[in-house]
């Protein structure tokens, strides 16, 4: 479990980029973290991990505060997997790149090798582990990336933008793989993009440092001032209140995800 308390932060003496911040996330949840560039949510997210420390306010995780006392224990319950997939490779394969948790968790090898393949397949991988990480497109690239953050086995896993700078074929595949988590671990996905967000339990807004909205996908698609406000493409939130408005049944996620995916791209 996650819970924030009136967390604040600014990178100078003006401007909060985060502005007392409170709220809670339960184990299992997947939760949404939705914002324009600027809004703080990847300041929350670094806040979160312990790579920012806070001005003010008090960070849980699974009970215990986090501090400069218990942020490397408690980082063993965190992940998370950044925009930029270049800058996350530790190994000269996909193989070494998946291990490296494991090694450092002193894992036997005949063990290790069995998991570095168990989550290599587990997000279609499998066939790469001998290639060199550079070599990959983006969208592999990523997929090695939450495979490598799988291994370490965190309780709590962070997507922080990790699709915003891949085509649509990689975006179609790291979303599958998001989605694929949705149960096993507690997610915390952090984007600009409205589309990304209708499969989480619940989506948090933020707009200049604040959280403007906290619910559930179809009430906050529905809350158009807010999001405009917010500076969010609401052309996807509109379309989705006329399904809602026409009684499509919020049930069927893969209805609506194909839907607002044909939408997308072809703005």
């Amino acid at each position: 479990m996650v819970e924030v308390k009136n967390l604040s932060f600014s990178y100078n003496q003006k401007t909060k980029a985060v502005d007392d911040v409170s709220f809670k996330i339960e184990k299992g949840e997947f939760v949404g973290i939705l914002g324009h560039n600027g809004s703080g949510k990847s300041t929350l997210a670094k806040l979160l991990v312990g790579l920012l420390k806070a001005d003010a306010g008090e960070i849980y995780i699974n009970g215990q505060i986090l501090s400069e006392q218990t942020v490397d224990d408690l980082r063993h319950n965190l992940g998370i997997v950044f925009q930029n997939p270049d800058n996350q490779f530790v190994g000269v394969t996909v193989k070494d790149d998946i291990a490296f948790g494991l090694e450092n968790r002193r894992f036997e090898r005949e063990k290790m090798l069995e998991l570095v393949d168990c989550y290599a397949r587990l997000v279609k991988m499998e066939s790469f582990l001998e290639y060199n990480p550079e070599n990959l497109s983006g969208g592999e690239k990523q997929r090695v990336a939450i495979a490598g953050i799988l291994a370490y086995d965190p309780e709590i896993i962070i997507f922080d933008e990790s699709t915003s700078m891949l085509d649509p074929k990689g975006v179609s595949e790291v979303n599958e793989v998001i989605n694929n988590l949705k149960g096993q671990k507690t997610i915390i996905l952090i984007t600009h993009n409205l589309q990304e967000v209708l499969n989480c339990d619940r989506i948090l807004v933020m707009n200049d440092g604040k959280i403007v909205l906290n619910d559930k996908p179809q009430y906050v698609f529905m809350e158009k001032e807010i999001l405009k406000d917010a500076r969010l493409d609401i052309l996807e939130s509109m379309k989705l209140l006329e399904m809602i408005e026409k009684n499509t049944d919020l049930n069927n996620k893969k209805e609506l995800e194909d839907f607002l995916w044909e939408l997308t791209f072809q703005k």
